[in-house]
């Protein structure tokens, strides 16, 4: 039977080749080899998100063994590398003559013979080393020392010790690669939170209430697939971040209403208005994709939300004289995403320096456009999943700035009591070393009139 990490060599060489969703991606590689136990399953996972989440690292260490010069170290050999290194040097569960010996073997059948000897003998050279590194010196270059050891491209160290400080930075990183916990958003059409807390742990599960949200629900220790699961078939639940879910208690829609969802993506939000709404009114959940738009179809029948409605079409080409206007229009923007990294850390590697400034460039034409569908009297919500200033209070700024018709609502007056800490002036904004959230921001304000 084919190993698990010959699997996982497979999923991260083709993320490697394309820019892919690597949940989607195990997903489909799991599907495929269903007869794989829970344990390889969950060691799959482990390999891929942990290459993605310490792959800077990983990189640095095989930089310092390799008698070849690194830009010429074959992309496929140093994935293999990777995914050896990461064994030996950062996870505990697999005896590292074990690690290099598979890596080896799986060499051996994808490599010629001249790369073999030179993964073999790299990961020799690994082992005799243990901890003997030669770490970039933290008091002359705290910003190299960061990177190194948690991680994180340079330039994002740089940027975050320039606006957070030395203390907090360190934070964010370590938090970045924790491991995020699962969090269940509750489908109130069709269940409780105490019921599925019930079903869960009559599954050996352990689960417990979120203690900022009534209808949220904390996973510990599940490594499996929530899919397979029948309150998930059933559209009990969806697995959703709690920053994530206030984003839509921000706009705070109405049973009746119409709400306008740009760039919804898989619908995540769409379906939580939709069920705040009480499945009473209409969502018109918009975005440029049309296989995210099939998924949240698919979301949808699931949940039992029958008022979203799904439109493929550019957000800035969309045209609100077709639309009509809107009580309610949330814009979930395009972003560098980097308050997701727990989740989604090959985004480390895929952004670079300038992407939050080219980023906010879209986002304030995105949200003039947004703002074209709002009646008088209405509210629009801005949102992203990065905690860059000028992603966030920038934009923010920006729109305040240009439409003074627009009146700002403070965060706070929609949000629990308990997500005070996340309120930073007038805006919603998380942290996941402050608050142990995906890091989100959220803006609100009703047009005059």
């Amino acid at each position: 039977m084919i190993s698990s990490r010959s699997l996982a060599y497979q999923v991260l060489l083709h993320l490697n080749r394309k820019v892919s969703h690597p949940d989607r991606l195990i997903r489909a590689m799991l599907e495929r080899h269903s007869r794989l136990d829970e344990r390889d399953r969950a060691l799959l996972t482990e390999l891929v998100y942990g290459v993605l989440r310490w792959q800077g690292r990983l990189d640095w260490h095989i930089d310092q063994l390799s008698k070849i010069k690194p830009k010429k170290i074959d992309p496929e050999v140093r994935i293999l590398l990777r995914l050896a290194l990461y064994q030996i040097l950062l996870l505990d569960r697999i005896p590292p003559h074990a690690a290099v010996n598979e890596t080896v073997k799986l060499a051996k059948a994808t490599q010629p013979p001249h790369l073999v000897g030179f993964v073999n003998a790299l990961l020799r050279e690994a082992l005799r080393r243990e901890n003997a590194w030669n770490w970039p010196p933290e008091e002359k270059d705290p910003a190299a020392f960061l990177a190194v050891t948690t991680s994180h491209p340079l330039w994002f160290v740089q940027k975050c010790l320039k606006e957070l400080g030395p203390e907090e930075t360190r934070a964010l990183c370590l938090a970045n690669n924790a491991i995020a916990p699962m969090a269940l958003r509750v489908n109130t059409l069709r269940t409780s939170t105490s019921e599925v807390i019930q079903a869960l742990r009559g599954r050996g599960i352990e689960a417990d209430p979120s203690p900022l949200l009534p209808h949220a629900v904390r996973v510990s220790g599940f490594r499996q697939d929530i899919s397979r699961l029948p309150l998930f078939q059933e559209g009990w639940v969806q697995v959703q971040d709690e920053a994530s879910q206030l984003v839509s208690l921000l706009v705070s829609p109405r049973p009746g209403e119409r709400v306008l969802d740009l760039c919804s993506g898989f619908g995540g939000k769409s379906t939580h208005l939709g069920i705040l709404m009480k499945n009473e009114g209409e969502i018109l959940a918009v975005d440029q994709s049309a296989w995210k738009l099939e998924e949240l179809r698919r979301n949808a029948e699931r949940q039992g939300v029958g008022i979203v409605k799904i439109l493929a079409n550019d957000v800035l080409e969309l045209n609100p004289g077709k639309t009509g206007e809107f009580d309610r229009v949330l814009l979930d923007a395009p972003c560098s995403g980097f308050g997701a990294l727990r989740r989604k850390p090959d985004i480390k590697w895929r952004r670079h320096l300038k992407d939050p400034y080219r980023f906010s460039q879209l986002q304030k034409k995105l949200l003039d456009q947004a703002s074209s569908f709002v009646k008088k009297g209405g509210v629009l919500v801005y949102a992203t999943c990065t905690f860059f200033a000028e992603e966030d209070e920038g934009v923010a700024g920006y729109f305040a700035d240009g439409h003074p018709g627009w009146n700002v609502e403070p965060a706070g007056n929609f949000l629990p009591e308990s997500c005070g800490a996340m309120v930073e002036g007038d805006f919603f904004k998380s942290w996941p070393h402050r608050h142990g959230l995906d890091g989100f921001f959220g803006a609100r304000w009703r047009r005059g009139g």
